[in-house]
């Protein structure tokens, strides 16, 4: 019951806040498993990306977040693990640790959609992009048929910006682009190049 009204709350306010706009430019919300990968320079990157889905969708779709971030005591555990229903990732890799994607593959596997950022960290340079990480190919790999959907984010990182308490009144969108998938002999760079490539063309001319 907490964890519903939360969610109800966050919803709310993150689309009052951010006047956030979803626009499905390359797809439609329909009700079939995807990876949507997007842009990361903000900690609400994901909370606003879970938030412009419908509710049809959101019930599914769970962020990829780390652990080191997530799960210390507090109000942080409670919304990744009740609210978000999130996968955990261990950011330190240590040695025979296992696979460090292997919550994610899980995930994928029982039926779940997922919000991922390739980057890996959030991106608070110049460059729009930083390069991807191989996770993404991986996950293209393990389940071809799983749609893979980039979502570009504009301005979240100007409402909220690091070190601010307060968020300043601009408006977001999240622009959905076009379901790709890996192709037939496709190399690891070429798919990850791709794939930045598919994200970028959805940015502002002005990001």
């Amino acid at each position: 019951m907490l964890a519903n009204l939360t969610a109800y709350v966050i919803t709310s306010a993150a689309r009052l806040i951010t006047g956030a706009r979803a626009l499905w430019l390359g797809c439609t919300p329909e009700p079939v498993q995807r990876l949507y990968f997007a842009n990361h320079s903000s900690h609400g990157d994901f909370v606003l990306l879970w938030a412009s889905l419908p509710q049809a969708l959101r019930s599914r779709a769970r962020p990829v977040a780390g652990a080191d971030y997530w799960t210390k005591p507090g109000i942080r555990d409670f919304l990744i693990r009740q609210v978000f229903n999130g996968v955990l990732i261990n950011r330190q890799r240590d040695e025979g640790g296992g696979n460090p994607l292997q919550p994610v593959l899980d995930a994928v596997a029982q039926g779940d959609s997922l919000i991922f950022f390739p980057e890996g960290t959030r991106n608070l340079g110049d460059e729009p992009l930083m390069p991807f990480r191989s996770g993404l190919y991986h996950l293209a790999a393990a389940h071809p048929q799983v749609e893979l959907v980039p979502v570009w984010i504009a301005n979240l990182n100007r409402v909220m910006p690091k070190g601010r308490a307060l968020p300043l009144p601009l408006l977001c969108t999240l622009s959905f682009g076009e379901p790709m998938h890996l192709q037939a002999d496709e190399t690891k760079q070429a798919f990850l190049d791709r794939a930045s490539q598919a994200l970028l063309n959805l940015a502002p001319k002005d990001a």
